[in-house]
């Protein structure tokens, strides 16, 4: 085993969400999260700095979920969102309200493009612009670019939702 596995297990909450990002079906999203964990571990000897594990894992992440949801374009399955199966913050340890902004974030972030999808999870994470820049291979400024639009149609969606 690859002595950097351990932590590896311990990012599993943010790859978790990473995969929640691409797939909605929680049967192919266990499939997704399994590919990625296998895609991390072929890919650990190729880390160079410990420290970067965290982006590591999560590009890693998103190049797979990328890759996903261009092959699920090619053939479109459409799957509707069930709040039952879907992931959502726990009842006992969050409010209604909280609960209801999380569940209506996963459906919004489903309808994003998947350039507008990524960047948008990325800063989720924590990430910063340069950060998000270097693991999706673009600059920092068509970051700011795709998380402007982001947040204009997450807003959209919003006030469309609102007046609804």
């Amino acid at each position: 085993m690859h002595p950097l596995w351990p932590q590896v297990q311990a990012f599993h909450p943010q790859l978790w969400r990473a995969v929640c990002g691409y797939e909605l079906n929680p049967a192919v999203r266990e499939e997704l999260l399994q590919e990625v964990l296998f895609a991390v571990w072929e890919s650990l000897p190729r880390l160079r700095e410990a420290d970067m594990l965290l982006p590591f894992v999560l590009r890693i992440a998103h190049n797979l979920g990328a890759s996903h949801v261009r092959a699920e374009t090619r053939h479109p399955s459409p799957v509707p969102f069930d709040e039952a199966l879907h992931d959502v913050a726990d009842p006992a340890t969050a409010s209604a309200c909280a609960c209801a902004r999380t569940q209506w974030l996963f459906e919004a972030l489903a309808t994003l493009p998947l350039n507008l999808r990524q960047v948008l999870m990325l800063q989720l994470e924590g990430f910063d612009y340069q950060e998000i820049a270097q693991m999706l291979g673009i600059s920092a400024e068509n970051v700011g670019v795709r998380l402007h639009r982001a947040r204009a149609r997450l807003k959209a969606l919003s006030k469309e939702e609102s007046t609804a």
